[in-house]
This record gives structure tokens, C-alpha cells and sequence, in this order.
């Protein structure tokens, strides 16, 4: 494993379109980084900048003590896993897995206990005879990964490496992956737009946006303490409410009421906006009033969507048949779950959650 240091990587096509613009980020030997964000963020292209498959146009990438900006691709000791699998359909699962490592000249043995070694891990045993037309879509991710596995890298690359699959089994596959990771401690960036993926799978996350890094932090970090709106709003299903509010020293003006905040000294009347997730809300016989306009049923748990003041929101409360749709409820919530964004910028005001 190596520790991975991105220094002000920008990435420029001919004609001037910025795809990533000044990324910097380290990320520590052995830790599971997880890129996410919207297509068209940059955060493929920064992946495919590290392993060499598109040039750095500024900036500096170091794998370990060595800057790699000139280095091929293959003498970066990294390995990629990709969306669509990669597999050579004419071989089998066993020799797709030993692939790589004859085209290196490894000695035969090492290629026989690596690759038994690596169907151990991922429960390949019975399956080395198969051919990829022979597998499901979870067996052949899994023949992806060995074939990575085997190579023994000092950094895992996953490019969206999911997408591909059912809903169950892109839980089943997360919780193989994660597994996977602690246990041979490779240091890994995975990249995603399943912010559920992100929050689950991350020890650290890079939430991008327009070519940009708008926030690193741990999963729990960014969630309860969001440094933009768009960071808000990006991460949380549902995402958090966003409603227009007016600052009054230490406190914020929503829906006609005026709430106590942990903020800097701003200017009575200062127009921003404030965010509440939806777990935040509960109804009570004092509050907002809340016209619920639908809701969703999700078992334990109901999604309300309806208006506040001015503002649509969602919130989430405890299942139940109560309220029905057109209702009008009263919402309350504590204030230290208020978090305020400046108008303006959409960066982070004061404290909050």
C-alpha cells in the first residue's frame, strides 16, 4: 500500500474545457477513498489521471515518494477495476485471473497460488473453469476484482464499479468490497455517483462538483456539517431542505418565526438560507404549520412531502396512518439542527448540528 498526494491537478481538453480544475488531496496508506458526485463532475477523470489513462495538464500525482505524471501506466503499480468488467470472454474465469501476471513473466507457481488465493478470497473456488458467458453479473464483478487482487498493487482504482447491477446485489457487492479492502489494506479510491455507496463504503470522502473538491471528510463529517449547500443538499436521501430565511444577530427568521443559532455576527436582515434534514422534524402540538401534500411509505418509516411557509420540504416521521395527505400538521425541531448557508456564496455560516 502507498500513500496517494494529488497537488493543484487540473485536467484541460483542446478547446479550453476545464474537466478538473486545482484538485488537491491526500490520501493516507491504506485508507478506502470514495470520489462522488453528479456526472460531469470530474471524478472519473481524476481516477483515469492517477492510473495514467489521461495526462495531467497541471498539477503533480505521487504514488508513494515518486511523481508519476510521466510514468506509464503499467509502471505505476496500480490496478483498475472497471464498470463494465473487462473480462476476455474466450477464457476462463482462472485465466482471466492469471492474465496480467503471465504477461509480466511472473513463474508459473506464483501464478497458481496467487490466483488460488485470490478465488479463496472471493469464493471463486468452484467457478475457475467457467467461462464470463457462465456467470452472473455479482460472479463476473468478483473475477474483475480478483484479476486486480492478484496483481498485488499498492493502490485499488474502482470505477463505478457497481453501476451494472440489481439493487440487492449492489448492497451484497459494497459489503464484499469493503471487506475486501480492510482485509488486504490496499490503499483504494473508488469512484460513484451512489451517494449511499459514498457514505457507506468511505473512510474518507471527496465530494466533487463542476471539476472542483467541494469537501474531504469522513462519511459522518460532511453529513452532519456540510460546508456548502450543494454538499447539503448532494448528500442524504432525501436531501436536506433548503429554505429562505433571514439572519437577526444570533438568530434566524423561518416561516415568520425567529430561531436561536450558533452564528457570527451578522447583520439583522441579512438574507440567507437555512437547511434541516428531514429526520430533523417531528410533529407537535407547537410548530410551523406543515400542509402535507403526499406521502411515501417506506415500512418503518414515512417520507411527507408537503409546504413550509414558502418552501417545499420532506419529512421524515415514524410510520403511521397519521397525518393524511392534505392535512395540515405543526413541525418543530431543535434549533441546534439548523444549518445556515449564506445566500450568496452557498458556503457554510457559524455552527450548527
Amino acid at each position: 500500500m502507498a500513500r496517494l498526494v494529488l497537488d493543484q491537478v487540473g485536467k484541460t481538453y483542446t478547446g479550453g474545457v476545464a474537466a478538473v480544475r486545482g484538485v488537491s488531496l491526500e490520501v493516507p496508506a491504506g485508507a478506502f477513498c470514495v470520489l462522488v458526485g453528479p456526472s460531469g463532475c470530474g471524478k472519473s477523470t481524476v481516477l483515469r489521471m492517477i492510473a495514467g489513462l489521461e495526462t495531467v495538464t497541471a498539477g503533480t500525482i505521487a504514488i508513494g515518494e515518486r511523481v508519476v505524471n510521466e510514468v506509464e501506466p503499467a509502471a505505476r503499480d496500480i490496478a483498475m477495476v472497471f464498470q463494465n468488467y473487462a473480462l476476455y470472454p474466450h477464457m476462463r474465469v482462472s485465466d482471466n485471473l492469471a492474465y496480467g501476471l503471465r504477461n509480466r513473466g511472473t513463474p508459473k507457481a506464483e501464478i497458481a497460488a496467487r490466483v488460488g488465493e485470490a478465488a479463496r478470497l472471493l469464493g471463486l473456488d468452484a467457478l475457475l473453469d467457467r467461462y464470463p458467458r457462465q456467470l452472473s453479473g455479482g460472479q463476473r464483478q468478483r473475477v474483475a476484482m480478483g484479476r486486480a487482487i492478484v496483481r498485488k498493487p499498492r493502490i485499488f482504482l474502482f470505477d463505478e464499479p457497481l453501476s451494472n447491477l440489481d439493487a440487492k446485489l449492489r448492497v451484497q457487492m459494497r459489503v464484499e468490497i469493503r471487506r475486501l479492502q480492510r482485509q488486504l489494506g490496499v490503499t483504494t479510491v473508488y469512484v460513484t455517483h451512489d451517494q449511499v455507496e459514498a457514505m457507506t463504503m468511505a473512510d474518507r470522502l471527496v465530494v466533487m462538483n463542476g471539476g472542483l473538491i467541494e469537501q474531504v471528510g469522513t462519511p459522518i463529517e460532511i453529513y452532519r456539517r456540510p460546508a456548502t449547500r450543494y454538499v447539503a443538499t448532494f448528500m442524504g436521501s432525501p436531501p436536506m431542505n433548503i429554505l429562505a430565511a433571514e439572519a437577526v444577530g444570533e438568530e434566524v427568521r423561518i416561516a415568520g418565526r425567529v430561531f436561536p443559532v450558533s452564528l457570527p455576527d451578522l447583520p439583522a436582515g441579512r438574507p440567507v438560507e437555512v437547511g434541516l434534514r428531514p429526520e430533523a422534524f417531528r410533529i407537535a402540538p407547537e410548530g410551523l404549520p406543515f400542509r402535507v401534500a403526499f406521502a411515501e411509505e417506506l415500512g418503518a418509516t414515512r417520507l411527507l412531502h408537503g409546504t413550509l411557509g414558502e418552501g417545499e420540504v420532506v419529512v421524515q416521521v415514524p410510520a403511521g396512518p397519521e397525518p393524511a395527505e392534505g392535512a395540515t400538521v405543526l413541525l418543530a425541531f431543535d434549533p441546534a439542527e439548523i444549518h445556515v448557508f449564506d445566500r450568496e456564496t452557498g458556503r457554510r455560516i457559524g455552527g450548527g448540528a
